[in-house]
């Protein structure tokens, strides 16, 4: 590929990223046969085609990368913490929010839910977390992070997709323990 035609496809993208929030989007042919694209057509076009834009999916919505909703639908995440976990529960979510992993947290407090998630997941640890149909009991940020990997999640958030952070979990003594 040569320097200008590298330079027109750049050229390309960048216009028609600025008109990809336009609903229609017109190509059309000059006089001297170059293809021109914009909201509207020249006067002096010799062939004009209109290219239409559907509204976004209701998916897309939230403003996530494709491979990231993708990754969502196929394998989703659910983060378990308990009021009792302090370090090791901020970690964990604090690598899910760095990597733009959409998830779910769960903050088991009763021993009713305690109990669930024991019978539920086989495990017995916070934080854990699921994956699709994987269970990883406890916190290893370099297992997490490879079931991630596979699971498609990016390495790095995306920029502005990373999620808000809850508050922090302040200690109860009142919620059982989960060991």
């Amino acid at each position: 590929m040569q320097m200008k035609d590298i330079f027109l496809s750049i050229c390309l993208s960048a216009m028609l990223s600025n008109y990809a929030h336009a609903e229609t989007l017109y190509r059309w042919v000059d006089k001297d046969s170059k293809v021109h694209y914009g909201d509207k057509p020249a006067e002096d076009a010799i062939k004009a085609e209109s290219k239409k834009f559907s509204a976004p999916a209701a998916s897309d919505e939230d403003g996530l990368p494709y491979t990231v909703r993708k990754a969502r639908q196929d394998f989703p995440v659910t983060l378990y913490v308990a009021t009792n976990c302090g370090d090791f529960c901020i970690q964990a979510r604090a690598l899910l929010n760095m990597r733009g992993v959409p998830f779910v947290e769960k903050e088991l407090r009763s021993k009713a839910e305690i109990d669930d998630f024991k019978t539920n997941t086989g495990g017995a640890k916070v934080p854990s977390l699921t994956i699709g149909r994987n269970f990883i009991e406890g916190f290893d940020a370099r297992q997490w992070n490879g079931e991630l990997d596979f699971a498609g999640y990016p390495k790095t958030a995306p920029y502005g997709s990373r999620q808000a952070q809850p508050a922090a979990i302040q200690p109860d003594s009142l919620a059982p323990a989960v060991k």
